[in-house]
């Protein structure tokens, strides 16, 4: 793996035993000790995440509220200094290009957070776009590291290292401060369903931090967690992953997101028409979530067959919920097939789906 890319904490986690894998071209660790323990960990009391290999984007200039109106499909200018958006980014017929969370930090400066596998395709789109508007889009990703912690235990652990007061920080907000001696945005974000909190910060800072995090962590029964227990988690709480739940062919009002698509905002976005047609026609396909009562866990590609036995949809995502201990996951139906009952074959069993509606179990935050 000596092509891929590297996060500040490549050797941390090789030292704790992480067990390091090829993920969006970065080797990343996808477990410690194990998946399951590490997710019960995140619901239980914590755990933390190297999340180093997402993307920076600064945003600046008189035109930054404008442009970004115009790339987004959520209202930007709903945002006020110190609050964080989650938004889509969809291309003119609608199709999700990523979905990204957006922080102001003062009127015309924004950051942008995005996804580590399309960092290179993000960056050249927005650059496209930003053309004829005041504003200069430039790749910060180079001087970020970013732990997340997440879970119940958190707050109490962060708070001991921080004297920033978290208890004024609000889900979708943040502010800058020092953890453990490390200046940092401190964004209580997460993509777990539980409190938590993501800390952007300078790489040469990335160990130090992690280590006082799990020396501060350690009574609480703070974790380190890796990128299974991350993806078990975020389906268990029904967030959607680029490139499973959204993708340049399914829009988010397909993926369940139309909480995000505000077609009434004052500056339309670029993908205004596509998404109000399907609003007003409907989508032709929808994402749906199920659960299947076996273990056996339905992988993604896997063909869905409706009433009928004919295919009228593949499986998305799929992973076993260590609290629920069963097969949960989506898949991308035909509109007019998902209340006619769906099923899958694993290994010649003829499993059935039952569609829920997210999260999978009760969550502290969300």
């Amino acid at each position: 793996m000596s092509d891929l890319k590297r996060t500040p904490l490549r050797d941390f986690h090789a030292a704790r035993g992480g067990r390091l894998v090829d993920f969006a071209g970065w080797e990343m660790p996808v477990q410690y000790r194990s998946i399951l323990e590490e997710h019960k960990a995140v619901r239980r009391s914590a755990g933390l995440f190297d999340v180093s290999h997402m993307g920076e984007v600064d945003v600046k200039g008189p035109q930054a509220l404008d442009f970004l109106e115009r790339l987004v499909t959520n209202e930007v200018a709903r945002l006020h200094p110190g609050k964080v958006l989650y938004t889509p980014m969809c291309a003119e017929d609608g199709g999700t290009l990523d979905d990204l969370l957006v922080y102001l930090r003062a009127p015309g400066d924004y950051l942008l957070c995005i996804n580590a596998g399309n960092i290179a395709a993000d960056l050249a789109w927005m650059t496209r776009q930003a053309e004829g508007f005041d504003v200069t889009v430039t790749d910060r990703s180079a001087d970020h590291a970013l732990l997340a912690i997440q879970g119940p235990a958190s707050a109490a652990i962060v708070q001991s290292l921080t004297g920033s007061k978290l208890g004024l920080l609000t889900n979708y907000t943040f502010c800058e401060g020092t953890v453990a001696g490390v200046h940092c945005l401190i964004s209580r974000t997460g993509y777990t369903g539980e409190d938590g909190f993501e800390l952007y910060h300078a790489p040469a800072d990335a160990v130090a931090l992690a280590e006082a995090l799990l020396a501060a962590g350690a009574p609480h029964g703070l974790e380190l967690a890796g990128l299974g227990a991350r993806d078990s988690l975020r389906l268990e709480a029904g967030f959607p992953l680029h490139g499973h739940e959204l993708s340049p062919s399914i829009s988010p009002l397909s993926a369940g997101l139309g909480w995000t698509v505000k077609l009434a905002k004052s500056r339309p976005c670029l993908a205004h028409a596509a998404l109000a047609r399907e609003k007003t026609e409907g989508s032709a396909r929808r994402v749906v979530f199920f659960r299947t009562g076996d273990r056996r866990i339905v992988r993604a590609d896997t063909p869905v067959r409706g009433a009928d036995g004919a295919t009228v949809g593949r499986v998305l995502s799929g992973t076993l919920s260590p609290l629920l201990n069963e097969a949960i996951g989506s898949a991308l139906i035909d509109a007019s097939a998902v209340d006619g009952g769906l099923r899958v074959d694993i290994r010649g069993t003829d499993i059935g789906l039952r569609t829920v509606r997210p999260p999978f179990v009760p969550l502290r935050r969300g």
